[in-house]
């Protein structure tokens, strides 16, 4: 799992039968100051995560088909969880 931001929101009229009803994030990978640090990618989400929010994400396909419920679709990355709080000890 790595640390994201949300940056924006993905509209499709024509999409994949699979996508249909979840909302896809542009998201941006994030270092460990929570500054910017790769390029950015999608992510499905289900747990109503919005633009600005810090989020969890599995960037792994077979992960993000079993959060979602559904084994044959051609998803890869999911949004797990939005982070309240990040505490790095040194």
């Amino acid at each position: 799992m790595i640390l994201a931001e949300v940056i924006g929101n993905v509209v499709a009229t024509v999409k994949h039968p699979s996508y249909q009803g979840i909302k896809v994030l542009v998201v941006v990978p994030l270092d460990t100051s929570l500054k910017p640090c790769g390029s950015s990618f999608l992510a499905m989400d289900n747990i109503q995560a919005g633009e600005g929010d810090v989020v969890l994400v599995a960037r792994e396909g077979n992960t993000a088909r079993q959060i979602l419920g559904n084994k044959e679709a051609p998803y890869h990355s999911v949004v797990c969880g939005i982070v309240d709080h990040v505490d790095l000890s040194d």
